[in-house]
């Protein structure tokens, strides 16, 4: 008894090891950098997601596998995608995406990504990445494209990141590296910028120098007018210290007033030079703007042109495509057309071949048992052929001269008679020749190869029965005259 209830306790003891490490090992922890897909029978849905933490699974009800959220890494080489203008723009860009760890976008990624390797996934994304943003740059206009960086990228955004979301996968970053066109346009603008910055540089220098010329010519005018009243006060003080003496008064007079004249010529020329050189330096800076508004007309004219071109260009382009198009399918249809005549005759051909095959195998088989009831002869078999078409024959003879119309007939008559043999009349005669005319059954016969039937009888008997003398070598000398 003791025995037994040891037996039992060791037995439930080891069923609770084993359960308990059955239990340790399906219960699962969910690393921070993965994504654990618990699916079979979980009571909610596909599958269940758990973004970190840990869980149960089940034993044969239950299987799990680990998505990765490590982000990936695409280079999507756009080339040649149409904008609004319908200008082919390279837009050569690196986005990177990742396994979204959001609640129902891990659900998508279950249930369309898992068992998949990166490389598949890549393929995938960049797919879908391709086409949003051919869609992107379809709406968008290529000043937009390069000049509001920002907005690009807001569309390309939240274009592809909707997409993307709809198999499970977040975008984490999109970088640009760099925009071009092929019948560059873009470049004409940076040209155009470029050129603008410098103009506006160029007229920038060009007023700061005259505003330093100005400047420089009013400072020596000032100095100028400075030294000469100068001279003049110190040349009127030796004429106040001379003037004591009445013969240096006038002296003192004199020379003041030259030094006044020479003043005002050196301050007229001073003020001349300084106008003039403002005049020049003015004159520079509006030749050196004129020059700058005629490169940037120039620049503007080129993108004009530029444009102009791709536009032209591009409808070409359609239109030629266009063209190709409905050419192949013009000769598509003909080569169509063709076939189905082509088969229509063959098709006709064949069921003509098909009866005429039908009705010459009836025939032979008709023959054949023709021959058979001959028995066997074929000679024999022949004359009941043409036995059974003797009526026809003799009807034949007969139409051959029913039809003919004589309007006159014209006998000299040179002998009396009875009708008969050689005392017979011209006209009897007449009349025998033209019925003799008529092919006798016996020459039909002789024509074909054969005899005719003893049971048909000879020529000379048959021509007794019509009432017909035999042939003769006597030559009718009748003259018929037609009129």
């Amino acid at each position: 008894m003791t025995t037994t209830i040891g037996i039992i306790i060791a037995g439930l003891l080891i069923l609770f090891l084993l359960t308990f490490i059955v239990f340790i090992a399906r219960y699962k922890r969910c690393p921070s950098d993965k994504i654990l897909v618990i699916y079979g029978k979980t009571g909610s849905g596909s599958a269940k997601c758990l973004a970190g933490g840990a869980a149960f699974v089940v034993p044969f009800f239950q299987a799990y596998e680990y998505l990765d959220l490590t982000p990936i890494s695409i280079d999507v080489d756009l080339r040649g995608a149409l904008s609004k203008q319908n200008i082919r723009v390279n837009v050569p860009s690196r986005f990177t995406v990742a396994i979204s760890n959001q609640d129902g976008i891990m659900l998508n990624a279950a249930e369309r990504l898992l068992g998949k390797s990166k490389d598949q996934i890549r393929d995938i994304a960049k797919d879908i990445i391709f086409g949003q943003l051919r869609l992107v740059v379809a709406t968008m206009d290529i000043e937009e494209i390069n000049s509001d960086r920002d907005k690009f990228l807001t569309n390309v955004s939240t274009n592809v990141g909707a997409e993307l979301r709809k198999i499970g996968l977040s975008l984490i970053n999109v970088n640009v590296t760099d925009i071009q066109d092929e019948s560059g346009y873009i470049e004409a603008l940076g040209k155009e910028a470029a050129a603008k910055a410098i103009n506006d540089a160029k007229m920038s220098v060009a007023e700061k120098n005259r505003d330093g010329s100005i400047g420089e010519a009013k400072a020596n005018k000032d100095k100028r007018i400075q030294v000469s009243s100068a001279d003049a006060d110190a040349q009127i003080g030796e004429a106040e210290a001379d003037a004591k003496s009445i013969d240096g008064a006038n002296e003192a007079a004199i020379k003041i007033a030259l030094s006044n004249a020479e003043r005002q010529v050196k301050e007229a020329e001073a003020l001349r030079l300084a106008t003039a050189a403002e005049k020049i330096q003015k004159a520079k800076s509006l030749e050196e703007a004129y020059l700058a508004e005629k490169e940037a007309e120039q620049a503007r004219a080129a993108r004009e042109q530029a444009t102009r071109e791709a536009d032209i260009i591009v409808h070409a382009e359609i239109n030629k495509r266009k063209a190709e198009i409905d050419a192949e399918a013009e000769a598509e249809q003909n080569r169509r057309l063709a076939k189905g005549e082509a088969d229509a005759i063959y098709l006709k051909r064949e069921a003509e071949a098909r009866g005429m095959y039908e009705i010459l195998s009836r025939q032979a088989e008709g023959f054949e048992k023709i021959v058979q009831a001959a028995g066997g002869n074929s000679r024999d078999a022949i004359l009941m052929l043409i036995a059974d078409k003797l009526e026809t024959l003799v009807e034949k003879q007969v139409e051959a001269i029913k039809n003919i119309k004589i309007d006159k007939v014209t006998v000299w008559d040179g002998g009396s008679g009875n009708g008969s043999g050689e005392q017979a009349g011209s006209t009897a005669k007449f009349v025998s020749g033209l019925y003799k005319s008529i092919p006798p059954l016996s020459d039909l016969f002789n024509m074909a190869g054969m005899n005719l039937p003893q049971y048909l009888g000879t020529p000379e008997t048959l021509a007794v029965e019509n009432g017909i003398n035999p042939p003769s070598n006597n030559k009718v000398e009748d003259t018929i005259e037609e009129s």
